[in-house]
């Protein structure tokens, strides 16, 4: 932030280096003084009592100075960022699951929670089941509402700017009941609503595969693809928060629809089973065909599933050459709940990839499981914490 000679008051100054100190004590361990003064190049003075300041405010604790025999005159003052000043939200709500993270200001995982949603019939309902989990994660930590400074909540839906949902589709719809608006009259704190996918990207870029990669795609898998896309660092969005849907799929030769990796191999190895002419070990399973199950028999030398992933991968490569053809990304995760078998399709991905398109990106599967986009709604809150750090009341426990 550039602070002109006209701008440039005694508490404006002192509300800008605040946030450059908190910015650097929120990424470090504990900090003397002198490597402060160091890190920002504010002077002492400026730094102790900026730092006083932080610490009435709760964002910072002093620790005891230590003893050293070697050091002369009076010994640096130690701080450290207070990672329980406050706590975010990561919440996921999935078509089918609602799984809910609480992280104290480093992110780090306090609390997590999940339940089912795959009956609910109304976004009413949906909006229900979110709150008890909530209620659930808060309370299993010993965490009030008043503790809790954001939530990041990601939905598969195209979400705009100002927090959004694109309803054109009837899937989208699902997700439409004033959310944001309620949990926020039943807690109290700021609902920071974002596609899955672009929180999966947020996710990735933080702490999974994705880290320093700055043109990033992330694709959502499991049983309908979506994508999350960074460029140069920076979320896409587009003009009503659509960019990243993957309804063109229709119009593509060799996918023609949204149907992710673990619907395909589903309903392939049902089909398979169905068949009586099939010779496969699906067959000898009981209960309804699983993604899971066809990747097992895959990984046991059943032909019937092996030629089930050959396809499932030359499907996804040609999503992922979409992707790498109009985006240009660096890098492609697979991520969700699917990721991990997907580990499986890799070769086979890469191998069809370098036919449909003469630069590649390179592929990977995510690290975060099925977590992926409550570790990036993490972030999301994070984010606008430290943006609006100064202007939060922080409250004790």
């Amino acid at each position: 932030m550039t602070v002109t000679q006209a701008t440039a008051t005694p508490p404006l100054l002192r509300r800008v280096n605040a946030g450059k100190l908190l910015g650097v004590l929120s990424n470090a361990g504990v900090m003397t003084g002198t490597g402060l003064i160091q890190a920002t190049g504010l002077t002492r003075a400026t730094v102790h009592a900026v730092c006083n300041d932080l610490i009435s405010m709760g964002w910072v604790v002093e620790l005891d100075p230590g003893r050293d025999d070697t050091a002369v005159g009076r010994p640096s003052r130690r701080f450290e960022f207070n990672s329980r000043a406050g706590y975010v939200l990561g919440i996921d709500i999935g078509d089918a699951k609602t799984t809910v993270l609480l992280a104290d200001l480093r992110g780090e995982t306090v609390a997590k929670a999940g339940r089912s949603v795959s009956d609910v019939k109304t976004p009413g309902e949906r909006t229900d089941i979110v709150h008890e989990t909530i209620v659930e994660a808060l309370a299993s930590a010993g965490v009030c509402d008043p503790q809790v400074l954001a939530a990041g909540v990601g939905v598969a839906a195209p979400v705009d700017r100002d927090g959004n949902i694109l309803v054109d589709d009837e899937f989208w719809r699902r997700f439409d009941a004033g959310l944001a608006k309620r949990l926020t009259e039943l807690h109290g704190w700021p609902v920071l609503l974002e596609n899955d996918a672009n929180l999966a990207a947020l996710g990735e870029q933080w702490r999974g595969e994705g880290r320093d990669v700055d043109d990033l795609a992330v694709l959502l898998a499991g049983e309908r693809f979506g994508s999350g896309l960074m460029d140069s660092g920076r979320l896409l969005h587009g003009s009503r928060g659509g960019a990243g849907e993957m309804v063109y799929l229709k119009l593509v030769e060799g996918v023609g629809d949204t149907h992710g990796i673990a619907r395909i191999a589903r309903d392939q190895g049902a089909a398979a089973v169905a068949d009586p002419a099939v010779d496969t070990i699906l067959r000898t399973l009981d209960g309804p065909i699983t993604a899971e199950q066809v990747f097992t028999a895959a990984g046991s030398g059943d032909e019937v599933a092996l030629g089930i992933l050959q396809h499932v991968a030359g499907r996804t490569a040609r999503v992922v050459a979409t992707l790498g053809i109009l985006f240009n990304p660096e890098l492609v995760v697979l991520g969700g709940a699917v990721a991990q078998a997907a580990k499986a399709l890799l070769p086979d991905i890469e191998r069809h990839l370098a036919t449909f398109t003469s630069t590649p990106p390179r592929v990977a599967v995510s690290s975060l499981g099925d977590a992926i986009v409550s570790v990036g709604a993490v972030r999301h809150a994070l984010n606008y914490v430290e943006q609006h750090a100064l202007d939060l009341n922080l409250k004790p426990a």
